[in-house]
C-alpha cells in the first residue's frame, strides 16, 4: 500500500485511445515529472504533453488528476489518456517505471479500493462480473450488485444480528432489572427471522449462477433429425455442416448465444444410432426434452418465453 502503482487500464493492443492509470502516494510527483507542470484541477481532463526522461515529447494526452480520498482507490490517482499505439503505451509505461512506480499486480487497484473502504467485497466481485458480462441480463445482475444492493442486504442482516446479541447481553447483565418485554424471546425471534431470510436468499434455484454462467443445452436426436439446422437457425449463421448424408456431425459443436439478453450455451452432437438407443427412440429428436428444461429454467430466472 505504500508503493505507487501503474497499469494499462484499457484493453491491450492497438486502439484509438489507451488509458494508463497511476495510484499511490507518489502520484502527484509523477504527474509533475511526466507533464512538466503541476497537476490539473481535480477531476478535469486537461491536454498536456507527456515528456521523457531527457525532456523529449512522448505524446499529447488528456491528464486527469483525482486526489484522494475522492478516487476509485481512495489514494491519489492520475489517468493519462494517450493515443493507443503500442510504441506510445510501452514508452509511457517505461517512463512511469523510471519514476519509481511499479507495475500493478492483477486486481491491485480494486484491492486497494477495498482496503481503503471505497468498495466492499460484494462490489469487488461484481466489478469482475460487470467487466466479463456478455449479455444484458449478466450486465443488469452485476450492476445491481456493484451498486450495493447485495452489500446493503448483508449489512442489514449484520446490524440485526448485533441488535439480537445486544438483547441477550442485556438479559445477562441486567437480569435483576425490570427490562421491558423479554429480551431473550425477542432475540430468539429475531434470529429465527434472519435465518429464514438467509435460507430464502440462498434457495433461489441458483438463479444468479444461471445468469452468470449461462443455461447449458444439448441438442440430441437421431441422424438427420435437423439438429445442425436448428443450431444454424439459432446462431443465424452456418456453424454446423448440414447434409442429407447421415453422420456429418462427428464432434460436439459448442456455441454461445445471446437469446433475449441471456447467455445460452448450446452443444450440437452426433446423431444417436440403433447401437446406442432403442430403435423407437430414433423416430423423433430428444431436443423437445431439453426445450422443456429450457422453458422451466427460463421461467425460474424470469427470462422472456
Amino acid at each position: 500500500m505504500s508503493d505507487t502503482i501503474f497499469a494499462l487500464s484499457s484493453a491491450p493492443g492497438r486502439a484509438g485511445v489507451a488509458v494508463v492509470r497511476v495510484s499511490g502516494p507518489e502520484t502527484e510527483r509523477i504527474v509533475r515529472a511526466v507533464t512538466g507542470s503541476v497537476p490539473p484541477r481535480a477531476r478535469s481532463a486537461v491536454l498536456r504533453t507527456l515528456l521523457g526522461a531527457s525532456g523529449e515529447p512522448i505524446d499529447q494526452a488528456f491528464v486527469i488528476w483525482m486526489p484522494g480520498p475522492a478516487s476509485f482507490t481512495g489514494e491519489d490517482v492520475a489517468e493519462f489518456q494517450v493515443h493507443g499505439g503500442r510504441a506510445i503505451v510501452s514508452t509511457v509505461l517505461a517512463r512511469l517505471g523510471e519514476l519509481s512506480a511499479r507495475a500493478a499486480e492483477p486486481g491491485e487497484f480494486t484491492r486497494r479500493a477495498v482496503e481503503n473502504g471505497k468498495l466492499d467485497l460484494t462490489q469487488a466481485e461484481a466489478l469482475l462480473d460487470l467487466i466479463d458480462a456478455d449479455t444484458d441480463a449478466q450486465r443488469r445482475q452485476a450492476f445491481r450488485q456493484y451498486d450495493g444492493a447485495l452489500g446493503q442486504l448483508y449489512e442489514d442482516w449484520r446490524g440485526r444480528v448485533i441488535k439480537a446479541l445486544a438483547w441477550v447481553e442485556a438479559e445477562i447483565d441486567f437480569s435483576d432489572d425490570d427490562l421491558e418485554g423479554d429480551p431473550a424471546i425477542r432475540s430468539r425471534t429475531e434470529a429465527a427471522t434472519i435465518l429464514l431470510e438467509i435460507q430464502a436468499h440462498m434457495d433461489d434455484s441458483r438463479r444468479g449462477e444461471i445468469v452468470r454462467e449461462g443455461i447449458h443445452l444439448t441438442v440430441i436426436g437421431s441422424p438427420n433429425a435437423g439438429k445442425s439446422t436448428l443450431i444454424n437457425a439459432l446462431a443465424r449463421r452456418d456453424v454446423a455442416i448440414v447434409s442429407d448424408v447421415p453422420g456429418t456431425t462427428r464432434d460436439v459443436i459448442e456455441l454461445r448465444l445471446d437469446l433475449g439478453g441471456y447467455l445460452v450455451q448450446v452443444a450440437d452432437t452426433a446423431g444417436l444410432r440403433a447401437a446406442v438407443v432403442v430403435k423407437a427412440a430414433l423416430d423423433r429428436t430428444i431436443f423437445e426434452i431439453d426445450a422443456v428444461v429450457f422453458r422451466r429454467r427460463a421461467r425460474r430466472i424470469g427470462m422472456p418465453q
